[in-house]
């Protein structure tokens, strides 16, 4: 396994570490779903490190694709760091991010104590 649990906003949590393969693919997110599995977590974190360079660009399809996975398997899904260059590029990326931080299952936070503080308001 490529990452660590603990206990984020009462939800048991995987975290993937800042470092390794990127999640570029609708497999590798299938893995990720094994790896949450093993773990008995409820919320799986990525850090924006590991995303593939398409995971961002809304019209690529790989977002939608990532999260869905994730939503069916009835995990939630955090994506921990600075996405500000993304957003300031594009607007439906930025109400993508607003009405997920919105909701129950996807959340997109600066760092934990913003995810921290997206869990308790959900």
């Amino acid at each position: 396994m490529s990452g660590q649990t603990s206990e984020i906003g009462g939800l048991r949590a995987y975290a993937w570490l800042p470092e390794g393969p990127l999640l570029a693919t609708s497999r590798d997110a299938s893995d990720l779903v094994g790896e949450a599995f093993s773990a008995s977590a409820e919320l799986v974190i990525v850090p924006v490190e590991r995303l593939g360079a398409d995971f961002l660009r809304l019209s690529s399809g790989l977002a939608g694709e990532v999260l869905q996975k994730f939503v069916n398997y009835r995990l939630k899904f955090a994506i921990l760091g600075d996405i500000s260059a993304a957003t300031a590029v594009s607007a439906p990326l930025r109400d993508f991010v607003y009405e997920s931080n919105r909701g129950r299952s996807v959340w997109f936070a600066q760092d934990l104590p913003a995810l921290e503080a997206l869990i308790a308001g959900r």
